[in-house]
């Protein structure tokens, strides 16, 4: 009888040295990398600002410490300063790393729009870091977002 009573507290102790294993085993297998950014911002045939009402230029855009798989957005504001409507796209240059483009991609929301003559819009830009992103801490590159006059 007395066998079985030591059983259980030999047991629980076991059991107590899995868990804490484990956990020492899923932080060895688990890591992160954290990386830094800047991007500038060149704006042609438009007006690229930082606030809804246009009187902050945006000339920079600081994205912040990244992690692999994560994604981000940012809020323009893009007006069209001409007499006419303009298209809108937007393009990526001077990759501070061209290793960096390989896994970190930008978009937005306002790519082949129509922008009406002294109007403004908001435009989100998102990045987004590829999971598996490796060999890059730092990154930086170029945003041009142009407005292509409508003729």
């Amino acid at each position: 009888m007395e066998m079985q009573g030591t059983r259980v507290p030999i047991l629980l102790a076991i059991g107590t040295i899995a868990v804490a294993l484990s956990t020492v085993v899923f932080g060895l297998l688990s890591a992160s990398q954290t990386m830094q950014n800047t991007g500038n911002i060149k704006a042609i045939g438009v007006g690229v600002y930082t606030d809804s009402g246009c009187t902050t230029k945006a000339e920079h855009v600081e994205w912040g410490a990244l992690t692999p798989g994560a994604t981000r957005n940012f809020t323009l504001y893009v007006r069209n300063e001409g007499t006419i409507n303009v298209i809108l796209s937007m393009t990526t240059n001077n990759w501070t790393s061209s290793q960096a483009s390989t896994y970190i991609t930008l978009t937005w929301n306002k790519q082949s729009q129509t922008l009406g003559r002294q109007t403004t819009t908001p435009a989100i830009l998102t990045l987004k870091v590829a999971a598996n992103i490796t060999g890059v801490s730092n990154f930086g590159f170029n945003i041009v977002i142009t407005g292509t006059e409508i003729i």
